[in-house]
């Protein structure tokens, strides 16, 4: 396979050098000084995982969203998960660093009423009742997954009071995931301050059960549990799905000035019910204006939070101009490795007449009941199509028109295509997938039973077909959803690990699927963030990095070489 031009080359050293030391930039010298193809890429770095890596034609990602670890995974056997949690990681504080007695709440399932007010809590101007210590939860115990809470898709994308009139699944309100709020929420690693930065307040220390799931029951025999995964970017979906594709935050240069975030003395944009902002603020979709007002932050003209593309598919909103960097999907097509981006309800949104997931007929209008209302032929998305979780659409490499689009594709064609897999996989070398809103697990429009439910139902297609004897599958979460984790993230408080302004942020679930696993149920404690799926893909298909990022971050092949949790140390 071909290797980068010499300039971009260059660039990547340089940007290296910065962050790791020269032994480390050397080895990435000699891995470019002279053509390799794959096989050679993936034995250019000593370790017996290598072998299994090699083994491997397909990765699959399905990318889930909104839920730290502790938050879906914590209480999964073996793990690091709450039950190592120390006080000090634990118990939240308020603005003036006084720990709270009682989690206020303000979730229709959660408040006092209907929950017996037994904790009163004085800490705070006004004092308050509610039926929660200042400690996790489990949300489930009070919100079972048959309680009609969720929305229907013309009912919004937050979750409403019980009423026979809504859709079961338990869903919760959904709670504030955003750049400069979750930094502030870490509080320099010591991850106390969640409940004050959000909007959701003690929403954020709840937990699910998710051990009668069956991803879990059903996953056993073959999985590795990854309980050391980070979220690659402070904040959001919008931001996280670009570092997955692109090891980068997006730039607006001179943007208006309206669009920029303004934060008070705390790094914090904006006020909530125990947040109170000490001078101006504006929450919005930028970094703040250089030079930063608090030591540390970012700053400049970069697009951190939700903003819609400018191709369509798109929403109502200020538009992001077309990005012209590097993504993982250039890097794939100039090396001639075959890949898709697989996204439900992409064939409606993007007016895929007659494709794979398009429902909206010949026309003149969109005839799906469930197409966003006033649409524009043939350009009819689901009510609850998410535009800004389609990172690649933000690219002028994949505008409309161009070769870079036919990458793009619906997530039923992806499961049609391992389907139809039955002995010859028909699997792209890299497929990302993408579901829509009601399987994707977020909070606030669906549950996560039911996204639960649907990831099993892709890992059951591709285990079933002959694609399971050489595909590794990674099923993790764009970031944590606002909810609490006990690990400090790399470089808070001076945990290690590769950092930068951007991130890591709050650890996430993550799990592989794979053959050559050591035992059934691995659990790997290696450090990786979201750009070590960027860096196990670079590896495995003799690829550059992309940023510094994904240049010093662990790949996943580590993952070979986790032991079987409660069992003895397996040959090789």
């Amino acid at each position: 396979m071909l290797l980068r031009e010499d300039a971009r080359l260059k660039e990547v050293v340089m940007i290296h050098s910065k962050f790791l030391g020269t032994t480390v930039v050397f080895a990435v010298v000699l891995a470019v000084t002279a053509p390799m193809g794959r096989s050679q890429s993936l034995t250019a770095t000593a370790g017996s995982r290598n072998n299994k890596l090699g083994n491997i034609q397909h990765i699959v990602v399905i990318y889930q969203e909104n839920h730290s670890f502790d938050n879906l995974y914590g209480g999964w056997e073996g793990v690091n998960g709450r039950a190592n949690a120390d006080s000090a990681h634990t118990i939240q504080v308020g603005q003036a660093s006084a720990p709270y007695t009682c989690l206020l709440q303000n979730d229709f399932s959660l408040t006092s009423p209907p929950l017996l007010a037994d904790c009163v809590d004085s800490t705070t101007a006004t004092t308050f009742g509610s039926h929660f210590t200042n400690s996790p939860f489990q949300i489930d115990a009070f919100i079972p997954a048959n309680t009609q809470t969720c929305p229907k898709p013309s009912q919004g994308t937050n979750a409403l009071p019980p009423s026979p009139d809504n859709l079961p699944g338990g869903c919760t309100r959904d709670l504030v995931h955003r750049f400069y709020q979750e930094q502030y929420q870490l509080d320099g690693g010591k991850q106390d301050h969640y409940v004050t930065g959000s909007d959701a307040i003690g929403l954020t220390m709840g937990f699910y059960d998710t051990r009668a799931l069956p991803l879990h029951s059903d996953g056993h025999p073959h999985y590795a549990i990854l309980d050391n995964f980070f979220q690659a970017a402070f904040g959001g979906s919008f931001l996280n799905h670009q570092w997955l594709i692109a090891a980068a935050t997006p730039t607006w240069p001179s943007a208006p000035a309206e669009r920029h975030s303004i934060v008070d003395a705390n790094g914090m944009p904006n006020n909530y019910l125990l947040y109170h902002a000490t001078g101006p603020v504006r929450d919005d979709r930028l970094t703040v204006a250089c030079p930063s007002p608090v030591a540390g932050l970012a700053c400049g003209d970069y697009a951190i939070n939700t903003i819609q593309p400018t191709y369509q598919p798109h929403g109502g909103g200020p538009q992001l101009p077309p990005q012209s960097g590097t993504t993982i999907g250039d890097e794939l097509s100039m090396d001639g490795v075959s890949w898709a981006w697989y996204s439900g309800g992409w064939s409606n949104a993007d007016g895929d007449v007659g494709s794979p997931g398009w429902t909206n007929g010949d026309g003149p209008t969109c005839s799906d009941p469930y197409s966003a209302p006033n649409p524009a032929y043939p350009f009819c998305p689901h009510k609850q199509f998410q535009f800004h979780h389609n990172a690649f659409n933000y690219y002028a490499s994949f505008a409309p028109g161009t070769a870079g689009r036919a990458h793009l594709r619906d997530e039923l064609e992806f499961i049609q295509l391992a389907n139809s897999s039955a002995e010859a996989c028909q699997l792209n070398s890299v497929s990302f997938v993408k579901p829509i809103a009601p399987n994707n697990e977020h909070p606030g429009y669906t549950s996560v039973t039911r996204g639960s439910e649907h990831v099993v139902a892709l890992l059951q297609a591709i285990e079933g077909s002959g694609c399971a004897k050489d595909t590794m599958i990674v099923v993790t979460y764009d970031e944590f959803g606002g909810a609490w984790d006990h690990v400090s993230p790399p470089g808070q408080g001076g945990a290690p690990g590769v950092h930068d302004q951007w991130g890591p942020g709050t650890r996430i679930p993550a799990l592989i699927v794979s053959p050559f696993l050591r035992g059934n149920f691995a659990i790997d404690h290696t450090q990786y963030d979201t750009t070590s799926i960027l860096a196990t893909i670079e590896r495995l298909f003799g690829l550059l990095p992309m940023s510094s990022r994904d240049a010093a971050v662990n790949d996943l092949s580590n993952v070979y070489n986790a032991k079987q949790f409660g069992g003895d140390e397996l040959d090789e």
